[in-house]
């Protein structure tokens, strides 16, 4: 049974959703501050976060971001919150995904799903022999590894299955749709995750962001790995 933490000040909400979790089989640990919901998570770690943006005192965009430091735990933002610079940032802030209240529970329990199965999964792998280089860059897929020049490279877990798919498929573009498909699971879903998650990525893999040599944007088509 997995748990669930879920920070959210709302006390109608925190209680109707932490419910509403608990039917759908989560084990949900339930606070309403980052900074209670950051002390919880170090001593209990949970198997997945749900965090709200607007909290008292730390907001939930510096949760993540003082989250994303120590810990890649699947992180969704639970918020009102819907235009589209919150939800970037709340994306470029390290969480893997994004859901607007009101909550479906039934969709967000989907979510928790696919996040728990790619989790699952990187667990299983076996040490890696396999490498795939890209020049500089060097993708370790069974070990959950990166290198860049040699030396490791800190990724979520989403980050590292994006990274992965597009290093299955050398210099092949995949489009928006493709990529959530594959590595968020979703049939249908907000393309603005993959756009985000390739620029967390560039931070982190190419030298210069601007013009980027590994992970290439193939305008109106997609992205793709450069060989």
């Amino acid at each position: 049974m997995s748990a669930v933490l879920l920070i959210e000040d709302d006390d109608r909400i925190r209680l109707s959703l932490a419910m509403a979790l608990e039917d759908e089989g989560y084990v949900t640990h339930a606070v309403a501050t980052a900074e209670e919901g950051l002390e919880l998570q170090r001593k209990q770690p949970a198997d997945a976060v749900l965090v709200d943006l607007m909290l008292p005192g730390m907001d939930g965009f510096e949760c993540i971001r003082q989250l994303r430091r120590t810990d890649d735990v699947p992180v969704i933002v639970v918020s009102a919150r819907d235009d589209t610079h919150d939800i970037v940032a709340g994306l470029e802030a390290g969480a893997d995904d994004y859901v607007v209240k009101p909550v479906a529970v039934k969709e967000l329990a989907a979510r928790l799903r696919a996040l728990r199965r790619r989790g699952r999964a990187a667990q299983a792998a076996t040490p890696a022999m396999t490498v795939l280089t890209f020049g500089d860059l060097e993708i370790l897929p069974e070990a959950g590894e990166v290198r860049l020049h040699g030396e490791p490279v800190a990724v979520t877990r989403t980050e590292f299955r994006l990274l992965c798919e597009l290093a299955e498929h050398p210099g092949q573009v995949l489009s928006r749709q493709q990529l959530l498909s594959r590595v968020w699971e979703y049939d249908i879903g907000d393309e603005r995750l993959v756009d985000v998650h390739v620029g967390r990525l560039r931070h982190k893999i190419e030298d210069n962001t601007g013009r980027p040599r590994h992970l290439v944007t193939v305008r109106g088509l997609g992205y793709k790995l450069q060989p």
